[in-house]
């Protein structure tokens, strides 16, 4: 299989060509786009062509120009010509061109996904050819659930590495739950202080609790500087604050925000629910004060409001509460829950943000004209959203890669499953039953992985690949054609994980320290998918 051949995501059309181009220190840089596309090429070349002792080496007898033009197609869109003197990428924007450096790399030897892979002295060997490619949807997603589980920036940024080495474009992060608040606030700092750490984690509604502390956050720097690392991989980080549910972080470095006479504390246990913050004018107040930290350090285009499984039964026995749904003009609990995230998302609007919700928050009317529902409970409540808003194709089966990944007694203890390879191959983000209507509702998809179960970056990588790189191919070119050629040109992939060093699963089950053995992670029952299926259309149809 020839390096055209082998790509992933496979391109619309690549086509080799005779001879080769030898890409090496000295290389010109033509750049007529913006600043940060010219900068992207620049950084790429120094990665791969890192010079020792900083001396700039002499001008071989063959001299290559690498030439962007970032204004050519829509978002995500390129073209990549390698000819014997010449790279040419012609791109929409710095997303294309971001999808072009990565094409780029992996016409490479796989070698050159390691920090530090040293080149021939004549440089790289870029085998000639030209790849015409698009993506068949905008939104290329994973969501990474940093609360439960708190990884540190370093392991943020290594997971935009992966992700853009996939062509994912969306990093989904999930900031605030019920176990822990991870993000800095310099306005209300309890809420990184008290919020961020809880004193022990329990392992399922049936295990010990470990009796050690768990916590981190992230400053406002560390958020600036993840999203700018991910604007250079074609990446947009999207913040989310999960709100008015799934806050007993929120509530317990900020009492007054909850139920009156309801003890606050940061959870402990693997899931939560039953609660809510008060929908009242104070909370938002703070919420907006958040909200706009977050945006003031990433810039996010985005930011997710989260508004799933919001206990709100007690809302109209509180009297303040119940004479705040009074003055807005809501009679039931799900009206103010609609109420209080349209008000949010009015304050995001204005601020040129677009809101994004799970659809609990576009069943109770918590959405504006313009905001993105992602759907996880099935394709009946995203098909419900898509016939009056985009959505984002977010359902969990087959996208929560938290679930385990074969019926192997070996698999580690997970929250259910299998979601298998296959499963995700199969995916079809836009159902053929849907109305056209609704399907050009869809804006992409994306996987999740929530981190009740998941410790550590290891398990993390475990769970996130091979999976990923099957969805990566559904999201970009609409489908798995050939699940036996995708396996041929995933071996190849896999090899570039190896050198990225990302701990995958291998295909064939896995490595014994994957398991989860005889102790506490060890798999306590068989998969139970079918059922977690029939539950989720249950629910797939509540209001």
């Amino acid at each position: 299989m020839d390096a055209y051949s082998a790509l992933l995501p496979a391109p619309v059309k690549a086509e080799a060509s005779t001879g080769y181009c030898l890409l090496s220190a000295d290389a010109a840089v033509e750049a007529d786009g913006s600043p940060l596309t010219g900068a992207m090429v620049r950084s790429f070349l120094a990665e791969l062509l890192p010079l020792a002792d900083n001396e700039i080496p002499v001008s071989t007898t063959r001299s290559v120009t690498v030439a962007v033009d970032d204004g050519a197609g829509e978002p995500g869109t390129y073209t990549l010509r390698v000819e014997p003197r010449r790279v040419e990428i012609r791109a929409g924007g710095s997303e294309g061109v971001a999808q072009a450096l990565t094409t780029l790399r992996q016409l490479l030897p796989d070698t050159i996904w390691r920090r530090a892979a040293t080149p021939p002295p004549e440089g790289w060997q870029v085998p000639c050819g030209t790849v015409e490619d698009r993506p068949a949807h905008g939104w290329r997603g994973a969501m990474l659930d940093v609360a439960r589980h708190f990884f540190p920036k370093r392991t943020v940024l290594r997971y935009v590495d992966l992700l853009a080495a996939h062509r994912f474009n969306r990093l989904h992060l999930h900031l605030s739950d019920d176990q822990g608040w991870r993000v800095e606030s310099r306005l209300h700092p309890e809420l990184h202080r008290v919020g961020s750490w809880r004193p022990s984690t329990r392992l399922g509604p049936d295990g010990p609790d470990d009796g050690t502390p768990h916590g981190g956050y992230y400053t406002l720097d560390d958020l600036a500087e993840i999203a700018a690392h991910a604007r250079t991989r074609g990446i947009t980080l999207v913040p989310e604050i999960d709100v008015p549910g799934h806050t007993s972080a929120l509530r317990a470095a900020l009492p007054g925000l909850g139920r009156p006479g309801e003890e606050q504390a940061v959870l402990d246990t693997v899931w939560a629910g039953g609660t809510s913050i008060a929908p009242l004018g104070r909370t938002e107040a703070v919420l907006r004060d958040v909200l706009g930290e977050i945006i003031d350090a990433t810039g996010a285009p985005y930011v997710h409001l989260g508004g799933d499984e919001c206990a709100m039964d007690w809302w109209p026995e509180d009297p303040e509460v119940a004479a705040a749904m009074a003055e807005a003009g809501c009679t039931t609990p799900q009206q103010m829950h609609g109420h209080f995230l349209r008000s949010l998302g009015e304050f995001l609007a204005g601020r040129g943000v677009r809101m994004v919700v799970w659809d609990e928050g576009y069943v109770t009317g918590g959405v504006l004209p313009d905001t993105i529902v992602m759907a996880w409970r099935g394709d009946e409540a995203a098909g419900r959203a898509a016939t009056t808003h985009d959505i984002v194709r977010s359902p969990l089966f087959p996208t929560y890669f938290n679930f385990d990944q074969s019926e192997l007694a070996g698999e580690r203890r997970s929250e259910g499953g299998p979601v298998t390879l296959d499963d995700v191959s199969a995916f079809a983000p836009a159902p053929s039953h849907w109305s056209p209507q609704q399907r050009e509702r869809i804006l992409g998809g994306q996987f999740q992985i929530w981190t009740e179960w998941v410790p550590d970056e290891r398990h993390l990588d475990y769970l996130a690949f091979p999976r990923a790189c099957a969805l990566a191919e559904v999201l970009w070119t609409g489908r798995v054609a050939d699940p036996d050629e995708f396996r041929t040109r995933l071996a190849r992939q896999l090899r570039r994980l190896d050198a990225m060093g990302a701990e995958y699963r291998p295909l064939d089950g896995p490595h014994p320290w994957q398991t989860g053995g005889t102790g506490v992670w060890r798999r306590t029952s068989p998969g139970r998918i079918a059922e977690t299926r029939a539950w989720l259309d249950s629910i797939s149809h509540q209001a």
